[in-house]
């Protein structure tokens, strides 16, 4: 299991990127840990389980949606949000 926070746009925050479609195109098991929505951005905490390949596609899949992904290292605070 590894550990993301990552920081929607806009125009992404309507689609199901991590709660559906990772697990779906990826096989990885998404958890949210914890999301703040606003109208112009969303922010999320994320732990990802999975082969680490999958976990590794899943997240240049965000990142080629748009999405700003930065790992959380173990031991590392969750940014606050």
């Amino acid at each position: 299991m590894r550990r993301f926070f990552c920081t929607f746009p806009q125009s992404l925050i309507s689609q199901p990127l991590i709660s559906h479609t990772l697990g779906v195109k990826f096989g990885v098991v998404p958890n949210i840990r914890a999301a703040s929505i606003s109208e112009s951005a969303a922010h999320v905490f994320v732990e990802i389980e999975g082969e680490s390949i999958a976990v590794d596609d899943s997240v240049a899949f965000l990142v080629d949606e748009g999405v700003e992904v930065r790992e959380i290292a173990e031991g590392e605070d969750v940014p606050k949000f």
